[in-house]
């Protein structure tokens, strides 16, 4: 009965995903509050650890940071990059 590392990724995946999505719309009440903001970095960097999937549809669903231009194009980048990252780990050597 050894580890099951797919298990661990995916749940991993899950919640980052979903930490992102909460990131984003926490930061989207702040922005029409104006309250204390979530620093861009933070939200980038949960993108960049796997949560790319969560901030697209969090830029989606609350229509944040939609304009700019490192989210509209960073977040989809690092997305794309995360797959082809799959992909190659994947592929038969």
């Amino acid at each position: 009965m050894g580890i099951n590392y797919h298990e661990i990724i995916g749940w991993y995946l899950v919640i980052v995903n979903v930490l992102a999505i909460l990131f984003f719309g926490w930061d989207k009440l702040c922005a029409k509050k104006d309250r204390w903001r979530v620093p861009e970095l933070r939200l980038m960097l949960l993108a960049l650890i796997g949560g790319s999937v969560g901030a697209l549809l969090a830029m989606k669903m609350f229509r944040h940071k939609t304009m700019h231009f490192k989210f509209k194009y960073g977040i989809p980048l690092i997305l794309l990059l995360q797959i082809a990252g799959v992909i190659y780990l994947h592929w038969p050597k």
